[in-house]
């Protein structure tokens, strides 16, 4: 330089960043990792079903250990197999109600001098029931409870009630029926037995069945079925159809006779149920009887011994034995025997 002035150079060193060290690094990993845990959790709950998920909270919040017992400390820890007696409550220990009214019935009967057994029924000195154990009381059981055989007097009872329903609804139907099913009903016998309601299609009155030495049902016999059956609808029991014959003797060159006979027309009748709508599983019993139980024992050659009869079976268990009602009499109908009338 022509004037001699020095060149001045200045060096400006800017501060520097501190070291910041990796703290940054784990809160990062705590944030992905969370996040992977969160993800995981929806995935687990989209593919466990309710069982496993269950399972999976029980085994993160595990019940608590208890070292208090109930009653004996056994294996059972006091609870019963059944609904009655001492049990350890699920939100805490067990506790016994007393109401104030039973603490003062019981000083009223301390007061009175009598005992009573934890039943509520008075005992003498020695602890021993007053109670009759043929009694009403004693019958219906400790706690006022209806026995067994309350229960089977009820049932049969009502299944009384509902034959003699039955037994209403048929004569109800003949009265409103026309006047050639009135005339046909003459054939129709309904009455109770120990064995339950039995409706028996029997010959007479010039009017036979069947055909004549055949299983064949007249159409007239199909018309009065259809009636009974009718009313059979109304009740679920089971069904036994019994055929019977007079005791003329039939056997024909291959030997059929008449306990074949007696068995085909019962099946018959049977079929003509099942086509009448009657369920087959209500069948309980087709049976011939041939000869061997006449409606007529007087007249083993009568009419009236050629017969189908239907009963509906008792089912109550306890069969109430009454005076058998004779629907001919009921209805004010008669059995005549025809002059002409087949087999």
């Amino acid at each position: 330089m022509a004037d001699g002035q020095p060149i001045i150079v200045k060096k400006v060193v800017k501060g520097g960043h501190g070291h910041h060290g990796g703290a940054w690094k784990v809160a990062y990993a705590d944030f992905v990792t969370a996040m992977m845990a969160f993800f995981l959790l929806l995935w687990l709950l989209n593919v466990t079903t309710d069982e496993q998920q269950n399972g999976i909270a029980d085994y993160f919040a595990p019940a608590a250990v208890s070292q208090q017992n109930s009653g004996s400390g056994g294996a059972m820890g006091g609870q019963t197999m059944v609904r009655d007696g001492a049990r350890i409550s699920d939100a805490g220990l067990p506790t016994v109600v007393v109401s104030i009214g039973d603490i003062e019935d019981e000083e009223e009967n301390h007061e009175d001098g009598k005992k009573f057994d934890p039943a509520g029924d008075e005992v003498d000195e020695e602890g021993v029931s007053n109670v009759d154990e043929a009694s009403p009381e004693g019958e219906r059981g400790r706690e006022g409870k209806p026995g067994e055989d309350d229960i089977a007097e009820e049932l049969a009872r009502r299944e009384q009630e509902s034959f003699n329903e039955a037994m209403d609804a048929i004569e109800d139907a003949i009265e409103n029926s026309s006047p050639e099913m009135q005339e046909l009903a003459q054939n129709m016998m309904v009455d109770m037995t120990d064995e339950g309601l039995r409706i028996q299609l029997v010959d007479g009155k010039g009017r036979s069945m069947f055909a004549k030495g055949s299983p064949d049902l007249e159409m007239h016999t199909k018309e009065i079925l259809t009636l009974v059956t009718d009313v059979m609808g109304r009740l679920p029991n089971k069904i036994k159809i019994t055929g019977h014959t007079d005791a003329t003797p039939y056997r024909s060159s291959n030997g059929y006779g008449n306990w074949e006979l007696s068995a085909d027309r019962a099946n018959a009748s049977r079929r003509a149920l099942l086509e009448m709508g009657v369920p087959a599983q209500r069948i309980d019993q087709v049976t011939g009887k041939a000869d061997q139980e006449p409606l007529v024992p007087d007249d083993p050659f009568a009419d009236a011994n050629r017969r189908v009869s239907i009963v509906l079976i008792r089912q109550a268990g306890l069969a109430q034995k009454q005076q058998p009602v004779d629907a001919l009499k009921k209805l004010g109908l008669q059995v005549e025997q025809p002059e002409d009338a087949g087999r």
